[in-house]
């Protein structure tokens, strides 16, 4: 993910605000209204390759990264935002690929093994899960206290594996469940609010799969399209009766997953590893953002989604059951908050 000197874009727990890892450091906006609500400069911070927020609290997690960086790219570093200044140091002995939070953990991704350490005080070593390569540090937590679930990429070829990390003693093992999601490459994960639902993508890019945490089925096969394509980001919406998925062909897609009759004609399809007929669901609705062009999505208030693009553009859809789609915002965010400047 680059142009403009943007190379990561995450939101936040609740899809409330998103975070801009970047060349000339860090910036954080408020998604409705658009706002800027934090910026480091790299005098600050440097260049900065990841940005992980905690919900709304003060505490960010940032990796560096990019063309300038200030502090080793194995260190995640933990930033006071309320006391301007780092609070907390983790160094690792390879590149840190990912960071997430929860407001009792921090799992740091590398490229074959991931860790989970108790946070923010004094973190202790939870657990360590070893993982295929990862070189795209595929790894997401729920927010939930009740399910504590952990995704990432299995051993085999096309699995995850989900950990429970409720109980969470240091030395008590927990071994994680391995579910055979694709035939490729993982290339993409989602989990709800609530823990209890894990959608994937592989590689091909072609068809999202939604599975029930708990009891370790697939619930749905959605389809994005016919034509292999590389998905950057899924998304649940809070009450998990939506799911939205953008990907490299400029298109962000929207599903239903509770009423699933929404969602347009159907496919049938053959799961090898199944050996049985599953059938393929098309999105209920759609639209473009600049194609070849990375971005995340996520659901806004309203039955609204928001695509953040790498080019420094932000656009807000209102979507209706019956698949209608039409634009209620557009803007260039970063452009927000520099007013001083010119």
């Amino acid at each position: 993910m680059t142009g403009h000197g943007v190379i990561g874009l995450r939101f936040n727990q609740d899809h409330g605000c998103f975070s801009c890892a970047m060349d000339n450091g860090v910036r954080i906006y408020n998604v409705d209204p658009l706002m800027q609500k934090l910026r480091l400069d790299k005098e600050e911070v440097g260049s900065v390759g990841q940005v992980e927020m905690l919900h709304r609290t003060n505490l960010i997690a940032i990796v560096a990264g990019g063309n300038m960086p200030k502090f080793a790219e194995n260190t995640v570093l933990i930033w006071d935002d309320a006391n301007k200044k780092f609070v907390l140091e983790l160094t690792f002995p390879s590149l840190v690929l990912a960071v997430r939070l929860r407001r009792d953990k921090i799992i740091v991704v590398l490229h074959n093994r991931l860790f989970v350490y108790s946070f923010p005080n004094e973190p202790q070593k939870l657990f360590a899960f070893d993982t295929r390569s990862n070189p795209r540090g595929i790894c997401e937590v729920s927010s939930s206290s009740d399910h504590q679930l952990l995704v990432f990429p299995g051993h085999k070829l096309g699995s995850i594996q989900l950990a429970d990390l409720t109980n969470a003693e240091p030395g008590t093992s927990t071994s994680p469940v391995t579910i055979n999601a694709h035939q490729g490459e993982i290339a993409c994960v989602a989990v709800n609010q609530q823990g209890r639902l894990v959608a994937t993508a592989s590689s091909k890019g072609t068809l999202i799969r939604v599975f029930d945490a708990v009891e370790r089925k697939l619930l749905v096969e959605l389809r994005r399209g016919a034509d292999p394509a590389t998905l950057y980001c899924i998304n649940f919406s809070n009450d998990s009766a939506y799911l939205c998925a953008s990907s490299d062909k400029g298109t962000v897609h929207i599903f239903a997953l509770k009423d699933t009759s929404l969602n347009r004609r159907s496919t049938f399809s053959k799961m090898g590893f199944l050996g049985q007929y599953v059938e393929s669901q098309w999105g209920l609705a759609n639209f473009t953002v600049p194609a070849e062009c990375a971005c995340v999505c996520a659901f806004g208030p309203q039955s609204s989604v928001i695509a953040v693009c790498v080019d420094g553009t932000f656009h807000k859809y209102v979507f209706t059951p019956d698949g209608n789609c039409n634009r209620e915002a557009y803007d260039e965010y970063l452009e927000i908050g520099d007013d001083d400047e010119f």
